[in-house]
């Protein structure tokens, strides 16, 4: 299955449409790859959101139960979500 596309052509400055083949397609990720992209960059932003409260953990410091909690809920983030788009952030103490 074909599909249409438009493009402009940069040295005539005119709107051009063409078809694409399937075997042309194939560059694209498949649903699987999506979805591990996806639960990527959640972890990603999860990590991040981990080292902005890595410094409640230093050795001369004592975490409170609050603290321990919301790093922990950051830590099971991807056990019920899946990716950025449906995620519920915990609230930072």
């Amino acid at each position: 299955m074909a599909e249409t596309g438009t493009r402009v052509n940069l040295q005539t400055g005119k709107v051009e449409t063409f078809n694409v083949s399937e075997s042309e397609m194939s560059w694209r990720q498949s649903a699987d790859d999506q979805k591990a992209e996806a639960l990527a960059v959640l972890r990603q932003e999860r990590n991040l959101k981990l080292t902005e409260t890595d410094w409640w953990a230093l050795v001369d410091l004592t975490m409170t139960d609050a603290q321990k909690k919301y790093r922990q809920e950051l830590r099971d983030i991807t056990k019920s979500y899946s990716s950025l788009d449906d995620v519920k952030w915990p609230e930072k103490p």
